[in-house]
């Protein structure tokens, strides 16, 4: 039996985890995925050189950039974006790391798109940013993050944000975990009251269905979606990966 997984931390909400038992049982398909919960991103050598019948993995918060070193090489695509959410493992034992999270996000977000959707905010900077800035330049949308502290690349912080600002940025993308289940009452500090039927607010968080954040835009008349679609297809995307070196 071949093993795949998630390397994470604290990942027991894993989506991933109960996404593909469901493939594997309903598909009667001789692999097995599980949750590898590292304390810190050292620890994954240790995984690796410990576990030959692992053949890939898929990599969440917070480790989608700090794994990089780890690996023998990258695909086109994730060396562009920076950051890495599939890897292969080949018969010689060889590492790659792709990224599948802007085919997820983008294939996510079509349906929603409009002709005035021209401009976005990204809040937050981590790896899952980096992936959704990728994908908005290929769309030709102009963006810019929103992050706690002003730095290099980063145009807002949260204080500096004001609704006159967010009426120019139409599309709003949360690529952080705030509001995550159990912390469901918490959202990012954004001007909500700058919210319109114009905007469009999505976030990576899929659990609740609805975070604080899309309820706030959702009141305002905005068009939301959560992340649970873009983890479909990045799932799938990756598995087509995965079968290319099985």
């Amino acid at each position: 039996m071949n093993r795949l997984g998630l390397i994470g931390k604290d990942i027991s909400y894993s989506f991933s985890r109960g996404y593909f038992k469901t493939k594997f049982e309903a598909q009667n398909l001789p692999f097995t995925y599980e949750n590898f919960d590292l304390q810190h991103i050292s620890e994954f050598k240790q995984l690796i050189t410990q576990n030959n019948k692992i053949v890939g993995f898929n990599v969440t918060i917070p480790y989608k950039e700090d794994i990089i070193p780890y690996l023998d090489s990258l695909n086109k695509k994730a060396k562009k974006i920076g950051a890495v959410n599939t890897i292969t493992i080949d018969k010689n034992g060889k590492l790659k790391g792709y990224n599948t999270d802007c085919y997820g996000f983008k294939k996510s977000i079509q349906p929603f798109l409009k002709p005035h959707h021209k401009k976005a905010l990204i809040l937050g900077t981590g790896g899952a940013s980096k992936a959704i800035a990728y994908t908005l330049k290929k769309l030709n949308i102009k963006f810019e993050y929103v992050s706690r502290a002003k730095r290099k690349g980063v145009k807002f912080t949260y204080e500096t944000l004001t609704s006159e600002i967010l009426n120019d940025y139409t599309f709003i993308i949360n690529s952080t975990p705030v509001g995550t289940y159990p912390n469901i009452e918490e959202c990012p500090n954004i001007p909500y009251d700058g919210i319109t039927k114009k905007h469009f607010l999505f976030d990576l968080v899929y659990n609740p269905d609805e975070t604080k954040f899309l309820k706030l835009g959702k009141s305002n008349g905005a068009d939301i979606c959560n992340g649970l679609k873009m983890l479909e297809f990045q799932a799938e995307k990756a598995w087509k990966i995965w079968n290319t070196t099985f």
